[in-house]
């Protein structure tokens, strides 16, 4: 897995613009899933759908950017630090470039949290995201902000991983060429994806984005649940919010772990193609220009 050819400016800006876009067209998918996790009643109208989206759209933007920064830092970092044994730069392994990106997405989590937050009370209080703020700092205190950061880490973590390594991992993966001698060297392993990485890349996000889904829904189901228990009374925090519902002593139980879980596998897979594709197109640009942005 080679590394990027991304400076920093550059991955702000791709990671900014990506997602602007997957959070702005995907809005509906994930009121749905606060819904389904919350036990409430979905909206009925478009702007219901959509309420929120300025917030998680011009939140999501530059969090997504920052992970982008702080992906090809921690590769950068990779790369000079352990260098071939003739000290030439070399390429990433898979394992490389999936251990970049959950450091990118753990230090990213400190800033995702209260967006999710304010998002999640926005929606229930049917405030402006400024008057949102101001009611929970009045209420509970600046702390309270930060309710559910420890889940929001883990899944930040999981998921950045997924997007930045395993979706592109997968999608080179599918484009390479045999390196078998029973086989011709111009030949590619997967015929289907070789000539066309648009393919690779969806099946490369649909993979990346249901792994992804599956291992972090339950931190977020539990950030979700201590995210919209301001007073703490019910889920004081994701460990005792996880246990109540494998005890049973939640409404649906352990299952609740589980809802959610069809939209946001359609959210991730999504957001994943969307980030991954704004990525690919201008590093092939940039190649193809032999410059950097001018």
């Amino acid at each position: 897995m080679v590394t990027t050819t991304l400076s920093p400016t550059e991955n702000l800006a791709i990671g900014c613009l990506g997602g602007a876009v997957e959070s702005t067209l995907q809005m509906p998918i994930v009121t749905y899933k606060f819904c389904s996790q919350e036990g409430r009643a979905f909206p009925k109208t478009v702007g219901g759908w959509y309420r929120g989206v300025f917030l998680q759209a011009s939140t999501v933007a530059p969090i997504t950017a920052v992970q982008f920064l702080l992906n090809g830092i921690f590769q950068q970092f990779i790369v000079s630090s352990f260098r071939s044994s003739n000290n030439r730069e070399r390429t990433l392994s898979d394992l490389e470039t999936l251990s970049a990106a959950f450091a990118a997405g753990a230090l990213s989590g400190v800033c995702y949290g209260p967006v999710d937050l304010v998002t999640i009370q926005q929606q229930k209080l049917r405030a402006s995201p400024l008057a949102t703020v101001q009611m929970l700092v009045k209420d509970y205190g600046a702390r309270s902000l930060f309710r559910g950061l420890s889940p929001t880490i883990v899944r930040e973590s999981l998921y950045t991983a997924g997007y930045l390594g395993l979706s592109p991992v997968i999608a080179h993966k599918l484009m390479q060429k045999s390196t078998s001698s029973k086989i011709d060297r111009d030949e590619y392993q997967f015929p289907l994806f070789g000539n066309n990485p648009f393919l690779a890349r969806i099946v490369g996000a649909c993979i990346a984005g249901t792994f992804a889904a599956i291992a972090t829904n339950p931190a977020d189901c539990c950030k979700t649940l201590v995210q919209s228990d301001m007073t703490g009374e019910t889920f004081p925090n994701a460990r005792v919010a996880f246990l109540n519902m494998w005890r049973g002593q939640v409404a649906g139980g352990i299952r609740r772990v589980w809802r959610g879980l069809g939209p946001r596998t359609v959210r991730l897979s999504g957001a994943f193609f969307v980030c991954i594709s704004f990525q690919e197109i201008a590093i092939d640009w940039k190649t193809k220009r032999k410059g950097p942005w001018s």
